[in-house]
């Protein structure tokens, strides 16, 4: 199983980027998605949760309004539209796959993980 993250870059606050990570390995629709965040010296951090379906999305209250995750089963990928960027979005962000049903926000319950992809928002 493979997970591979992309669209990091450096921004400044206020800009948009759109991370993506496509999946290769496992039976895609048959999994929710999620994407999380680690800064340094600081734990993985959830950050957004879409369902197999994509009918179901969570979001913690720091992103919500500005993040946005959305999923497309044909081409095994799943995005994290970042808008109204901060400072404190700063992170290597990592795409994670769980095949429970549960609406999973710790880490430790995702099954597959991507490789991350360095986010910097200069103010």
């Amino acid at each position: 199983v493979q997970l591979q993250a992309s669209g990091g870059g450096l921004v400044q606050a206020g800009d948009s980027l759109r991370l993506s990570c496509a999946a290769s390995g496992l039976t895609f629709s048959s999994y929710a998605l999620a994407w999380f965040r680690q800064a340094p010296g600081k734990e993985r951090e959830f950050v957004a949760r879409i369902s197999r379906n994509a009918i179901s999305t969570l979001y913690p209250d720091s992103v919500k309004g500005r993040f946005t995750i959305t999923r497309d089963n044909a081409k095994n990928t799943v995005y994290l539209q970042m808008n109204s960027l901060k400072p404190e979005d700063t992170a290597v962000y990592y795409c994670a796959a769980d095949r429970s049903i549960v609406a999973h926000t710790t880490a430790d319950n995702y099954n597959y993980w991507g490789q991350g992809t360095q986010v910097t928002v200069s103010s």
